[in-house]
């Protein structure tokens, strides 16, 4: 009896690895759930690097429902708590690899912000598998065609509206801005952009993927990345005519908005924006870079932005809001009494 029990050991191992195996074979959930809670720790040190930064001036606005049944469609708003006026907005999409994030991992950061003289807005989206592309954009415009109709609420100048994202959010971003200054490619996506091309006055665009094509899909990363683009798209095949639904590049008009772009010198992702970057100057559009040489110490990883604390960081809060400023221009709404 025990040695057939003993026997039996083996080939009990044996039939779980083949059923762990099939299942990371057959769905992207396996992967999903290991990379979630890696990527969960990640914004959730970064979030908490900031808290003695975060004023104390700054009203809030959390848990609001842009789109009517989608329990998914949450923002939250930040202000200033005092304003002689309307102010400019900030709509930021949160990063997160398609398949994780939260609006709540951007509120200290967006505060910090909000203090220069902006309504920043966090909002949520759906994350992949449950949800596959193009629902974040969908959702994305959604949530503008909400701020801007609510913009004497949020004390918003309708007129003065940026978008800004980071990793996958910055993507998400980058193929919103599309849909809002290209017709064609709005139908093409079958989305009503959520704000007029003259409202929205430009892009922070931090550490995104932007061209899939040109990615390495070989060793650690690129296995991460064959996980978020099965989820996010549905094929596992990086070379499928699908994947090429998320360019941006090619897309690109000169009606896009001015962007600011920035990645850190040792983040995986940076070749993809200094490319994005050059394709934008390639059509005219006017570009604020903040790259960093191949031998920059320390190393500045994915996301380098929200680490406050260091130099680099607060160098690419200080560049944005230079940028936003510069292209705020003029209160177009009505003054606040």
């Amino acid at each position: 009896m025990f040695k057939k029990l003993l026997f039996g050991i083996p080939a009990a191992i044996i039939v779980i690895i083949a059923g762990a195996y099939a299942a990371f074979q057959l769905s992207p959930w396996p992967s999903v759930w290991l990379i979630r809670n890696s990527i969960d720790e990640r914004a959730a040190a970064a979030s908490a690097s900031v808290i003695g930064l975060v004023p104390t001036n700054i009203s809030a606005k959390r848990g609001l429902n842009y789109a009517p049944g989608d329990r998914d469609a949450l923002l939250d708003v930040y202000a200033p708590a005092e304003s002689p006026g309307l102010l400019p907005a900030v709509v930021w999409v949160h990063g997160g690899g398609f398949i994780s994030g939260s609006r709540s991992d951007l509120s200290g950061y967006l505060q910090i912000l909000a203090a220069h003289g902006f309504v920043t807005i966090g909002v949520d989206y759906t994350t992949a598998p449950e949800a596959r592309f193009p629902t974040p954009v969908r959702q994305t415009n959604e949530a503008l065609a909400y701020v801007s109709a609510n913009a004497e609420r949020f004390k918003i100048d309708p007129g003065r509206i940026f978008l800004a994202g980071d990793s996958a959010g910055a993507q998400i971003v980058a193929q919103s801005a599309l849909v809002i200054t290209d017709p064609e490619y709005a139908r093409r996506l079958n989305i009503d952009p959520g704000l007029s091309r003259n409202a929205l006055r430009g892009v922070l665009l931090f550490c995104g993927p932007y061209e899939p094509s040109t990615m390495n899909f070989d060793g650690p990363l690129g296995r991460f990345m064959r996980t978020v683009i099965w989820s996010y798209v549905g094929t596992r095949d990086p070379r499928d005519g699908r994947v090429a639904q998320i360019s941006v590049e090619p897309h690109i008009t000169s009606g896009y908005p001015p962007a600011f772009i920035s990645a850190g010198n040792a983040d995986p992702l940076a070749p993809q924006s200094v490319a994005l970057a050059d394709a934008l100057r390639a059509k005219g559009i006017e570009v604020d870079a903040l790259f960093f040489s191949e031998d920059h110490q320390p190393p500045l990883d994915h996301e380098y932005q929200f680490l406050l604390s260091t130099q680099a960081g607060q160098l690419a809060l200080d560049r944005s809001v230079a940028f936003l400023k510069a292209h705020a221009g003029a209160i177009t709404g009505e003054q606040i009494e």
